[in-house]
């Protein structure tokens, strides 16, 4: 699934809103270690672009 995420992320990546709605689901579905994972990467391969979607969505999932 962390793979699947990757890939998924990488396809919409042009979108900020496709971008932020497929990280949402990414992070619901992993395990805990994977998201953090996942954080990690997705700072480091769209931090330059995204880097206020990415903590927006992990401040969000941490609340719920």
């Amino acid at each position: 699934m962390f793979e699947l995420s990757k890939n998924i992320l990488q396809k919409v990546s042009f979108d900020k809103t496709l971008f932020r709605k497929e990280l949402m689901k990414a992070v619901k579905w992993l395990k805990p270690e994977e998201k953090a994972l996942l954080m990690i990467w997705c700072l480091t391969t769209f931090g330059h672009q995204y880097k206020d979607v990415i903590h927006e969505v992990y401040k969000s999932v941490v609340k719920s």
